[in-house]
């Protein structure tokens, strides 16, 4: 065997030290312990598999996409969001975290053995081509899904801004494969925007969860209370797929002031850690209702819960997607990288939302508005739309550019309102909030 086959089978062993030791605790110390003998008498069998290949298999192999291959399968048989990614996979999801990616923009993972979507992100190709949170994608472009790893899938449906990927879904309800064509573009990293629904109650959408997700979140919420009048606040955080975990209690924190926000279980003593609230400058006192659906998932479901444990929020729409393992990045010598799923979160009550995620305070399922039924504005010609019509002096213009900006608020305030019916009931609830928490009640 050569040099170079040496070291390779020599880091595929140091590997297998890990992930096999990762198996087995110490119960006084609670350090990984690697049963040794077992590994070697493995790794016996590794090596020899590896030799026929080279020198038996029809075609010259390269070693060390052999290996790759061997760690691929060796992750696989783990859980469906442990992978292995090669030097250039993992730098694309530092990418992901840190910076911007070229993509459709949707969060996918494999349940029940089949590549499905957890939520598109709002505002990306793919929420605007109507992918929906359960999607099953059985085909990309002509290539089945089947037997495909996450990895792959990311690597197949990413691409340079302006090509067109194509992505056959099998939807529920649905009798036939539907076919979308998406073409990708550079997916935002604004993860926070905030409106006034109406002059003392606020609106914040939160995407997804990123490095400046808190930042974003915090800057949003002074520009709502910064005249002192909110009253009441509607988070939403429905088709939420997740993110950066320190991200998902950090937000937690902005709105609690004390209690236990998440508490993490893992096989290694170093993954028990549980996150607590801090006392904030600023308190926030008035009532909050947080809106979830099935595609709310990972820290957004830590948010969720935290908010409903310590009695903070109310939690109205569907159950939530249900993920609640923790998944650590561990950067690997030669510049690969491994996601490992390293253990399990629970919420301030102790409850594990492992498959049967968060369940709404109020259950209120979306009701899509019947197209046929939705009202046109007629729009009139004005002055501005004259080709030879005379500007405004200079201080005027501005006034109206600001105008016009906040009109186009109003819209979207209005259009949100119009069209979804869980907004609405949130907004009626934290109405009517204040009249009912002054009725006294007899003993």
């Amino acid at each position: 065997m050569s040099v170079y086959r040496k070291k390779l089978v020599l880091n595929i062993i140091l590997i297998s030290f890990f992930v096999a030791g990762s198996m087995f605790l110490n119960g006084n110390s609670g350090e990984v312990k690697a049963d040794t003998d077992e590994v070697y008498e493995n790794i016996e069998i590794f090596t020899e598999v590896l030799r026929q290949i080279e020198k038996h298999y029809v075609e010259p192999q390269e070693p060390k996409e052999l290996i790759y291959g061997a760690i691929r399968g060796m992750v696989r048989s783990l859980d469906a969001h442990s992978s292995f990614m090669t030097k250039e996979e993992h730098r694309e999801l530092m990418m992901e975290t840190r910076g911007s990616f070229s993509g459709v923009g949707i969060e996918i993972t494999i349940k029940d053995n089949i590549l499905t979507v957890v939520s598109p992100i709002e505002g990306t190709p793919a929420y605007e081509a109507g992918i929906k949170a359960g999607d099953k994608i059985i085909k990309i472009e002509d290539k089945s899904t089947q037997d495909m790893t996450m990895m792959d899938a990311v690597k197949n449906i990413r691409g340079p801004k302006g090509t067109k990927v194509k992505l056959t879904i099998m939807r529920e309800g649905e009798e036939k494969p539907l076919e979308f064509s998406i073409t990708r573009d550079v997916i935002p990293l604004r993860s926070v925007r905030h409106y006034l629904l109406v002059p003392e109650i606020g609106y914040v959408r939160i995407s997804n969860f990123r490095s400046n997700t808190t930042d974003d979140l915090e800057s949003s919420l002074d520009e709502l209370e910064k005249d002192g009048k909110l009253k009441g606040l509607v988070l939403d955080l429905r088709n939420n797929p997740g993110g950066l975990l320190n991200q998902a209690v950090d937000v937690s924190d902005v709105f609690l002031e004390s209690g236990v926000i998440v508490s993490t279980k893992g096989r290694n003593s170093s993954q028990n850690v549980e996150a607590m609230a801090h006392k904030n400058e600023k308190p926030r006192d008035y009532p909050i209702i947080v809106l979830v659906n099935s595609g709310s998932a990972s820290a957004a479901e830590i948010v969720a819960g935290a908010l409903q444990d310590n009695k903070k929020a109310l939690i109205l729409g569907t159950r939530t997607f249900g993920k609640g393992s923790v998944q650590t990045i561990l950067p690997l010598s030669d510049g690969s990288g491994l996601r490992l799923t390293t253990a399990r979160y629970y919420t301030p009550s102790g409850k594990s939302i492992q498959l049967s995620g968060i369940t709404p305070d109020i259950e209120l399922a979306f009701v899509p508005v019947n197209k046929d039924k939705e009202k046109v504005a007629r729009r009139f010609m004005r002055e501005e739309d004259l080709k030879r019509h005379m500007d405004k002096e200079e201080d005027e213009g501005k006034e109206q550019k600001e105008n016009e900006a906040e009109n186009q608020k109003d819209k979207k305030v209005k259009m949100l309102l119009e069209k979804d019916n869980q907004v609405r009931h949130a907004l009626q609830l934290l109405k009517t909030w204040g009249i009912f928490s002054q009725i006294k009640t007899g003993s």
